[in-house]
């Protein structure tokens, strides 16, 4: 009989996924807010319901009699599966009581600081702080809304004043109207996937996460990410331990797992955050790095079981080969030419790409769109993706009408010799 498997997200991140599921034989019903998302229209039913309802996400699973449930890449998604699949009584790595240790960034330091993780310094505001209560951080400080997500309300400030004047606009992005104020680290910056099984820990790749500054109250805007990390052989073991320590904490003993974190010389190893999921538009490059599938990997978790630890036992996170995504934000504007950006999707260096928007579309902060465009190469050592990346720094384009550059200028960082 054929399995009938429910996906969370519909938006470009899932195509992949709705088409292997259905080439597995599942019966693939897609869900979320986006009624022209790409995965329903190879999915075999689609619903459009806002995914912050898992109530109703739960009642579409028993009325549908699905088997099972999955989403990854964003922490919205994630956490309203767990609650749906909580309430449908379908398989899910975590329980809605674990959340927190994963969705709420305050709830997530207070246990990095029990277990003596190091992590950036750190408190939480509601309005009508006082001074007082930013006294013993070091300033520039980050703001980051606590049960939020998409890089949204993050200012880099440099003053007391300068957190009260911010606050307004870093809280209306937290239900809870909080926001985590904490040390900003100019270190490098590293992004971590991972997989538990049984409780074990499989580091399935570490990247280099390149950002560009921008502006001086504005976060840095990331500009590339690189696999395997030119610097995984000084973090990896570290990072395994506090991988372990944390989901030993919480309970985690299945699941996606991922970490964004920061190193320098002479430095320790410092937590940003931990997420129960994998990190968005850059999954991909595990793959193109090791041949490891991050799809494959979420339907054995469903379907497989022995396929998924005879994969995570064969998989090795230092890739011979070395992949990259290059990241490309806009300015508010309106599109007129990205003649630019269609041309570098031709060239024979990129292996993939995505253009977001068309001709004649405004640039929205916060949309759909996280990016203008996106660019993945992929290479046998890391000097040929420097190039590569190099040329497309320097030929990407998109104006408007007034002929004005739409795009935030991305810049590649100097790195230490080890």
């Amino acid at each position: 009989m054929k399995k009938k498997l429910m996906i969370l997200g519909s938006l470009q991140e899932f195509v992949r996924l709705t088409a292997m599921a259905k080439d597995r034989g599942c019966t693939v019903i897609v869900s979320d807010g986006y009624p022209n998302g790409p995965a329903k229209k190879i999915a075999d039913r689609a619903y459009d319901v806002d995914v912050r309802e898992a109530p109703s996400l739960a009642r579409y699973c028993r009325q549908e009699h699905v088997d099972a449930i999955i989403t990854s890449f964003s922490d919205l998604l994630f956490e309203n599966m767990v609650k749906a699949a909580d309430l449908a009584g379908l398989k899910c790595y975590l329980k809605p009581e674990q959340l927190p240790y994963y969705r709420d960034k305050t709830v997530m330091k207070q246990l990095l600081d029990r277990l003596g993780i190091p992590t950036p310094r750190h408190v939480c505001l509601s309005r009508g702080f006082s001074d007082q209560q930013l006294e013993g951080l070091r300033f520039p400080v980050v703001t980051k809304p606590v049960d939020m997500y998409g890089s949204r309300g993050l200012y880099v400030l440099n003053s007391p004043q300068e957190v009260r004047r911010y606050f307004g606009k870093a809280s209306s992005f937290s239900r809870q109207k909080k926001i985590l104020v904490e040390e900003y680290n100019d270190g490098y910056e590293f992004n971590l996937m991972a997989w538990v099984l049984e409780g074990k820990v499989y580091i399935l790749g570490i990247a280099d996460r390149e950002k560009t500054s921008i502006g001086a109250r504005d976060i840095p805007i990331s500009t590339r990410n690189i696999y395997p990390s030119r610097m995984i052989s000084q973090v990896f073991e570290p990072a395994k331990k506090i991988l372990e320590s944390y989901i030993g904490a919480t309970g985690q003993k299945n699941g996606a797992l991922s970490m964004q974190f920061f190193w320098a010389p002479g430095r320790e190893l410092e937590v940003c955050e931990i997420a129960g999921r994998f990190l968005g538009y850059e999954h991909e490059l595990i793959e193109y790095s090791s041949g490891l599938s991050i799809e494959k990997l979420l339907l054995d978790y469903l379907f497989d079981e022995n396929a998924l630890k005879e994969t995570l036992e064969h998989h090795s996170p230092f890739m011979k080969n070395h992949s990259a995504v290059l990241y490309f934000h806009g300015k508010p504007g309106m599109i007129a030419n990205q003649q630019a950006a269609y041309d570098i999707a031709e060239w024979p260096e990129v292996v993939e790409s995505q253009i977001f928007y068309k001709e004649g579309e405004p640039v929205v902060a916060h949309g759909p769109n996280p990016y203008m465009a996106r660019y993945f190469i992929t290479g046998k050592n890391r000097a040929y993706i420097d190039n590569v990346t190099k040329k497309i720094f320097d030929a990407m384009s998109i104006k408007d009408f007034q002929g004005k550059e739409l795009l935030y200028p991305n810049r590649m960082p100097s790195y230490p010799v080890l």
